[in-house]
């Protein structure tokens, strides 16, 4: 019974080798997007593979990175009726491309010092993490979408990009903070010896 298993998963493994020289093959026009798309962090070459097989690589398709959100099905839904929110899921889209993203999403959100783990801890602290996931994964495809419009490498903002971006209402959240906690804050700004 152990051979008949062992044979069983080593014509598994021959399956398996064969369709990714099936891939590779089928990739060859498609691998400058291929690279341009593993430089995303949380891109796997998988995921990369999945992302150009479900969009074509031709970003000429969609006017905007919204749009390929959209289709992807990664933007909010907009049901409101007399000023009442009665739902915004998202909206039914494509699924194998939102579960490669989804994955990919996790894995970033995972990774430490980068902009999108920065972003998931944002909104994960104030809208839960599932729709954290989904709004990392809504700002993967937007990048996607620049990358391959614009045939540049991934450029991390960097996990202080909403530190930066508005610093006097950061240096208010954490007096505010404090100050909940008991404490008087008084700020002195640094003096350089230089």
């Amino acid at each position: 019974m152990t051979r008949l298993f062992l044979d069983r998963i080593d014509a598994h493994s021959a399956d398996i080798a064969r369709l990714d020289a099936r891939i590779e093959e089928a990739m060859a026009p498609f691998l400058p997007a291929r690279d341009l798309l593993i430089s995303i962090p949380g891109f796997s070459r998988i995921t990369a593979e999945v992302f150009v097989a479900e969009t074509g690589a031709d970003m000429n398709v969609f006017p905007t990175a919204g749009h390929l959100a959209s289709w992807a099905g990664l933007s909010p839904g907009s049901n409101e009726s007399a000023g009442r929110v009665k739902s915004t899921k998202t909206r039914p889209g494509n699924r194998y491309l939102k579960g490669a993203l989804g994955a990919a999403a996790l894995t970033a959100a995972r990774s430490k010092n980068t902009y999108f783990s920065a972003k998931y801890k944002r909104i994960a602290t104030r809208r839960g993490p599932m729709r954290a996931i989904v709004a990392v994964e809504h700002a993967m495809v937007i990048a996607a979408f620049n990358l391959l419009t614009y045939g540049d490498f991934y450029r991390d903002p960097g996990p202080n990009y909403y530190t930066a971006r508005q610093p006097a209402r950061t240096r208010a959240r954490a007096i505010s903070q404090l100050e909940t906690l008991g404490y008087r804050v008084t700020l002195e700004p640094l003096t350089s010896t230089a």
